[in-house]
């Protein structure tokens, strides 16, 4: 597994999947629409600890500065 991700949207990432979790547990949203949410903050939160989107590899997307 190549990595394809660079820090800025590694970050990006991170704090976008900070937000649905608050809007869950202060019952701002829910059913199966927060289970969705849920579910894409956890691909998210792999996906940049990883640093390797399969989405990103599909298309040949690297946002990595080469050394």
């Amino acid at each position: 597994m190549k990595k394809n991700m660079g820090l800025p949207d590694r970050i990006t990432r991170i704090i976008l999947a900070t937000i649905p979790p608050v809007l869950v547990f202060t019952d701002i949203i829910s059913g199966t629409f927060a289970m969705v949410l849920l579910t894409l903050t956890g691909v998210f939160l792999v996906t940049s600890l990883f640093s390797f989107c399969p989405i990103y590899a599909l298309f040949r997307i690297r946002t990595k500065k080469k050394l």
